[in-house]
């Protein structure tokens, strides 16, 4: 580590998601300052979205709340996961200089080696075991710091996991129990006898081991801007927000994420627009959505207005497939 950055340690206490999120928020502002920080948290049957992801497509919401479940949306990009007591949630915050995504995977893997369990990573953002994945990962960058987090699967319900979930057919040829436990594995099948505690006692000392130095507790976060920010992690206008009608639908799958977007069109031009994904870059949607709108619904405007950004001739063969 720089020197002058210090190493930082905060434990969650509760298992409310909006709390935990809201604390996650804070401790980005003291990353800013110069710490290097682990979170370690967990939140009580939960389901947590991407920032740019539609809850009704991504999960059986009404099931989940009846069954007294919640759903959250977080700040990074990425797809949706399940939330028990069961996993084991970590977030590394950093300022920009010291945020390292190879260095704290080396976090997680040295922590799982020293349990017996070796990971490596998979895909766009998974850590798997054996080609089963226990660890999905995302990231966020705030203007002077930093974060990634992920979950740990350590005796999550797989059951529940598949009835709360609800993944597009690309995701999942089939639905069901069995295909989900064809795709996951818990860290306790591979390690039986391993706990939650027992996880984040490893991942304590291998955090001390890669930075080579002793964290420390990081200072509490303060109490009011927590509640300020739990305020809004907690209320239906960001979990949910205003869904307006739209005239057009249409979404697809690609190497780089799933893609749903929705026109509103009169007269053949864009008046709204409304972007979906699990991109791992949280700028897409809002990026995809501005050039959008205001654009004629043909294929050469559509190219122009999309060529400059990220997958956009993806997104323009997305679109002319809908008979433009």
């Amino acid at each position: 580590m720089s020197t002058g950055v210090a190493l930082y340690l905060h434990i969650g206490t509760g298992t409310d998601p909006y709390t935990n999120l809201a604390v996650e928020s804070a401790l980005l502002s003291t990353a800013g300052e110069g710490a290097v920080i682990l979170y370690l948290w967990q939140n009580e049957s939960t389901v947590v979205i991407g920032r740019n992801q539609n809850p009704w497509l991504e999960c059986r919401t009404a099931l989940l709340e009846r069954e007294g479940g919640r759903l959250a949306r977080r700040q990074s990009g990425g797809g949706a996961v399940f939330h028990d007591l069961g996993n084991l949630n970590f977030t590394f915050l950093a300022p920009h200089g010291e945020f390292d995504i190879g260095r704290q995977l080396t976090v997680i893997q040295t922590a799982l080696a020293s349990l017996g369990i070796p990971a490596e990573l998979s895909g766009r953002n998974d850590l798997h075991c054996q080609g089963r994945k226990f660890s999905g990962n995302a990231f966020y960058r705030g203007p002077s710091a930093a974060y990634h987090h992920g979950t740990l699967l350590v005796n999550v319900d797989l059951e529940k996991m598949t009835r709360y979930l609800s993944p597009a057919k690309a995701k999942l040829a089939a639905k069901g129990v069995s295909s989900v436990r064809s795709r996951v594995v818990n860290l306790a099948q591979l390690r039986p006898g391993l706990t939650v505690e027992a996880l984040g006692r490893a991942l304590c000392r291998a955090f001390a081991q890669v930075y080579e130095a002793a964290p420390t507790p990081a200072p509490a976060p303060d109490p009011a801007r927590v509640a300020l920010l739990r305020a809004r992690q907690a209320s239906w206008e960001w979990n949910y927000g205003q869904q307006p009608p739209f005239s057009l639908d249409c979404r697809s799958r690609f190497p780089w994420g799933q893609v749903q977007v929705l026109l509103r069109v009169e007269q053949g031009v864009i008046l709204e627009a409304k972007v979906y994904t699990d991109a791992m870059d949280v700028s897409l949607s809002p990026r995809v959505e501005a050039a959008l709108t205001g654009c004629r619904l043909a294929e050469d405007d559509l190219s122009r207005r999309l060529s400059a950004l990220p997958w956009g001739k993806d997104l323009t063969a997305l679109l002319k497939e809908q008979a433009l």
